[in-house]
């Protein structure tokens, strides 16, 4: 069992060169929330395994306290 605890996530589709743009969005949730980033680390769930990357989709988490 996972246990991952309070944490930001967001279903980024797309390439993941452009997962920093989510991250952006994490970023900007968590801070209008009161949330602070735990660490520098993440997690990425994915969750198609397609050749074309515009039909990627990624579970991006990370921690928050």
């Amino acid at each position: 069992m996972i246990h991952d605890g309070k944490c930001v996530e967001i279903l980024h589709v797309g390439s993941y060169d452009n997962e920093p743009s989510s991250f952006e969005q994490m970023d900007r949730f968590a801070q209008d929330n009161g949330l602070q980033r735990i660490s520098d680390c993440h997690r990425e769930i994915y969750l198609t395994n397609s050749t074309k990357a515009n039909k990627l989709k990624t579970i991006l988490r990370y921690k928050v306290n």
